[in-house]
């Protein structure tokens, strides 16, 4: 079986324990499973340092941070800050660099957010399109993904 990509299944730890607390770590396990990722509970405690989640009396969570605004405690946001490079646009395309291996991740994550400016994305190693119907989408898409980033 072949392993989630980190980026991705960082992703996914992140939007789970950003809708609620996750009481342990065999709860995140059960739950990513059923979802089609397998993990082990060495590889998700790692995940979970090197995410910032904080053990409360309620479980794993997200920490709020002061300052933070919406940007900093959406799960894409950290995506984008972690992986992406570079964004420019090109009529209407954006093009996405990412660090080596992140693109496939990061696309699927933004194909998940279902923004009504975004037609799709194709994933390569480094680079996303992601295409726009016109230039004023693109434009829109683009500012929403460095707002994210900021």
């Amino acid at each position: 079986m072949r392993s989630t990509p980190k980026p991705l299944r960082h992703h996914r730890i992140l939007q789970l324990a950003g809708r609620e607390p996750l009481l342990t770590q065999e709860d995140m396990v059960r739950r990513l499973a059923r979802e089609g990722m397998r993990i082990t509970q060495a590889t998700l405690s790692r995940d979970i340092k090197e995410l910032g989640l904080v053990k409360t009396a309620e479980g794993y969570s997200v920490p709020a941070q002061p300052g933070d605004g919406p940007a900093h405690g959406h799960p894409l946001g950290r995506m984008l800050r972690e992986f992406v490079v570079e964004v420019r646009e090109a009529q209407n395309l954006l093009v996405i660099k990412t660090t080596p291996g992140s693109a496939q991740p990061v696309a699927a994550a933004l194909d998940a957010e279902s923004w009504p400016e975004l037609l799709g994305t194709l994933g390569g190693d480094d680079t996303i399109l992601a295409v726009s119907s016109d230039r004023k989408n693109c434009r829109v898409l683009g500012k929403r993904i460095r707002e994210l980033m900021a």
